[in-house]
């Protein structure tokens, strides 16, 4: 198994976090979008990949005790090797550091990958938001809220 790269997210990568997106999603969030939520209070993020690129990236935004994940993602080419579960974890694990107690999040109805990861890992649906997504072809897509209490339940091989 190749190195861990782990790297912090902050205004200056905000343009790496921006490639990432673009490639992950069929919207897109503007290098600005990012360096804004990096300047914003509360807000972390970190970059991760296996080797000396960053192929996997999450945000998150703690406020009280809760952390909101704003968004995780992980190149087509490097998924299912665990970057997405390690980054949620890692993530969780700083989240619960800064006092949160709880995780949420929305994800797309249609994403079974990451719905069977978020599962495993101890989040449970707790609400729909119809419409909240658009695909390529223009389709609304449903949200599913999602939540977790912290600390997360063990991770699953495989997952990501």
């Amino acid at each position: 198994m190749s190195a861990l790269f782990l790297q912090a997210g902050n205004p200056e990568n905000a343009s790496q976090f921006a490639a990432l997106y673009a490639q992950c999603f069929d919207d897109a969030w503007s290098t600005d979008a990012f360096a804004g939520f990096f300047a914003s209070p509360g807000v972390v993020a970190w970059l991760a990949g296996l080797g000396a690129q960053a192929e996997s990236f999450l945000v998150l935004r703690i406020a009280a005790d809760e952390c909101e994940i704003l968004t995780i993602g992980t190149l087509p080419a490097a998924r299912r090797h665990g970057l997405a579960q390690f980054l949620l974890r890692h993530g969780a694990f700083e989240a619960q550091a800064m006092g949160a107690v709880s995780m949420f999040l929305e994800v797309a109805e249609t994403n079974a990958a990451a719905r069977a990861l978020y599962s495993a890992l101890g989040f449970r649906a707790n609400g729909r938001r119809v419409g909240y997504y658009r695909s390529q072809d223009g389709q609304s897509v449903d949200a599913l809220a999602w939540r977790a209490a912290l600390p997360l339940t063990s991770p699953i091989s495989g997952a990501a």
